[in-house]
């Protein structure tokens, strides 16, 4: 093959390499973007299972896509007085009703729809923490929620003038992953795309050098005068 076929397929091969390179990282950022978050937890409210300087990932979800047990990031300014998301756990959902609580200290229960719920994530096993009873009946499109830690935790309990102290599903910005599986893959896609993308210029760049060697060698010499011979 010539110089100049040379260099065009590797021109050809540096567009559709880069251009693949490009799409793939971007694509794989905006999705990530899109569909995943992280955040640093700043309060002892969800000790044990979440301390203080604790980075985590979650999945951006609506409201109406949590369950009971799920750990969700929401935001309340007009309850705490700040734009700030706060973390807590989902007890209750539309048209549950929860009742606090049977039994004292660590063998204190809180019961949902009259059905006493394991919490072993709770700091300490104290599921009352304040000593304060509270039956309440979820609104339609609300969410009771908890912090782990109940002695050290600004929650629903402590808003019952508020809707019973209960959040909008639609107040909620994000759940709690473990499934660090796709980030990763996320990630790899990112770094896989610049990697081709670099590849991309890499072959542009030969592109060009073989052509400019192809056009050098192709221009015709002049030829040289010959004196005659005296």
């Amino acid at each position: 093959m010539s110089g100049k076929g040379r260099g065009r397929g590797l021109g050809v091969a540096a567009v559709v390499v880069g251009l693949v390179g490009v799409v793939l990282a971007l694509g794989a950022v905006a999705y990530g973007r899109s569909s995943y978050g992280a955040a640093t937890i700043s309060s002892q409210s969800m000790a044990p299972a979440y301390g203080p300087g604790d980075r985590v990932i979650y999945d951006r979800v609506d409201g109406g896509d949590v369950r009971r047990g799920d750990v969700v990031l929401f935001s309340a300014p007009e309850r705490y007085q700040s734009d700030v998301s706060v973390m807590q756990r989902v007890i209750g959902v539309g048209g549950d009703r929860v009742v606090c609580c049977t039994g004292e200290g660590s063998g204190a229960r809180l019961s949902v729809n009259g059905k006493p719920v394991p919490e072993p994530y709770v700091n300490g096993g104290d599921a009352d923490g304040v000593h304060a009873s509270y039956d309440v009946t979820v609104p339609k499109g609300r969410l009771f929620l908890l912090g782990d830690n109940r002695a050290d935790s600004l929650d629903s309990r402590f808003f019952a003038r508020d809707h019973d102290g209960t959040v909008a599903e639609s107040a909620v910005t994000g759940r709690m992953t473990d499934r660090h599986t796709m980030p990763v893959v996320i990630g790899t896609a990112v770094m896989a795309g610049s990697v081709l993308a670099l590849v991309g210029i890499g072959l542009g760049i030969a592109a060009f050098v073989v052509r400019r060697r192809w056009r050098r060698a192709s221009v015709p010499v002049a030829p040289q005068p010959v004196q005659p011979v005296q």
